[in-house]
């Protein structure tokens, strides 16, 4: 991994100065009209600044925000880190005694989930099967649905899976009040937050994602602030159920990388996807997933980077410096208890 790290001398600088000014959560707040972010409201402005996208792109507390296509590349998407798997619909809805009520339509072969998150920004539940589901969610009155609905069978496929889904079981959050924070400087302290993420991965070869499901679940504060800024909406890692995500160090574009590991063998699938300094999609730089991934003799597995068209299983960044982020959907035991990423670790410039 010591050839990763030295591709971008300047951005490790850069990432310590900020670990340097950020280090153990300081306690200078940035004032926002009349609510200020902290540490211990971080998740919830994030979350927030989530809703706000949602609401403004596609009237999510109104109507089934469905995206048609796969997720934009850079800052216009939305959300950081976004699928490039799965078509999204988001619906932001209100809770009723303390439940909220969705549909999952039966879409065949094609994958397709429900996540419910809380307005604290906790992924309290996903949810993959058939039916309508009536679920709890806690410190919330509000929840953000995110239907992912699977690729792997053409975008139509999904895009009829999304449409199928019964929307009258929504009861929209028409009157949501967004909370009163400066999303400017929110944004600042997401900044932050990356930078902060950008060094622990240089000096520990990966970023590991937790995603605790409720707020007692919370042992690490700062590790839960670093989770949503660098990857708000991530599903906690429960075996053959929820999923692990894990962000490489950055990787030089200019140069020719591979990595070969054995399929994980992950329930429903695995995918590999470059992202750019701000952990956003890469114009051109499409993922690759076990669906459709190309297998070796000896059954292992080959994804290049930057090595030409011909090469096996390549993802083109067009030349940025990039950072990878492995995706293990129905994650299995095995991977859970993972010190390390297989993926990650293989990592070698060819």
């Amino acid at each position: 991994m010591k050839a990763l790290k030295l591709t971008a001398i300047a951005l490790a600088t850069s990432s310590i100065m900020a670990c340097s000014a950020f280090n153990g959560e300081s306690a200078t707040t940035v004032k926002v009209d009349n609510l200020e972010v902290t540490k211990q409201n971080f998740a919830h402005a994030e979350t927030a600044r989530m809703y706000r996208n949602w609401m403004v792109s596609g009237d999510a507390n109104k109507q089934f925000a469905i995206l048609q296509n796969l997720p934009p590349r850079g800052d216009k998407a939305p959300t950081v880190q976004m699928n490039d798997d799965t078509l999204y619909g988001v619906a932001i809805v209100k809770a009723v005694d303390g439940q909220v009520t969705f549909d999952i339509p039966d879409t065949g072969d094609t994958y397709m989930s429900v996540q419910v998150v809380t307005e604290n920004g906790h992924g309290e539940h996903l949810i993959v099967e058939d039916g309508v589901h009536t679920v709890p969610i806690t410190d919330s009155s509000t929840a953000f649905l995110i239907y992912r609905s699977g690729v792997e069978n053409g975008l139509e496929k999904s895009r009829e899976g999304l449409a199928k889904v019964d929307t009258s079981q929504f009861n929209f959050a028409v009157d949501y009040q967004l909370p009163n924070y400066d999303f400017q400087a929110v944004e600042k302290e997401v900044w932050e937050r990356k930078r902060v993420v950008d060094g622990i991965v240089e000096k520990e070869g990966v970023f590991t994602y937790t995603f605790p499901r409720t707020p007692e679940k919370v042992t690490d504060l700062t590790q839960w602030n670093l989770e949503n800024a660098a990857g708000w909406g991530g599903a906690s890692p429960v075996p053959l159920e929820g999923n692990k995500y894990v962000n490489s160090p950055v990787i030089d574009g200019s140069a020719c990388y591979t990595t070969t590991f054995e399929d994980p063998d992950n329930r429903f699938f695995t995918s590999i996807t470059a992202y750019d300094m701000e952990k956003y999609l890469i114009d051109g730089a499409v993922a690759q997933n076990s669906h459709s991934w190309k297998v070796n003799a000896d059954k292992t597995v080959t994804v290049s980077f930057n090595c030409g068209e011909n090469a096996i299983n390549n993802i083109d960044t067009k030349g940025q410096n990039f950072t990878i982020t492995t995706r293990h959907y129905g994650a299995t035991q095995a991977v859970i208890d993972s010190e390390k990423d297989p993926i990650i670790t293989a990592i070698k410039r060819s």
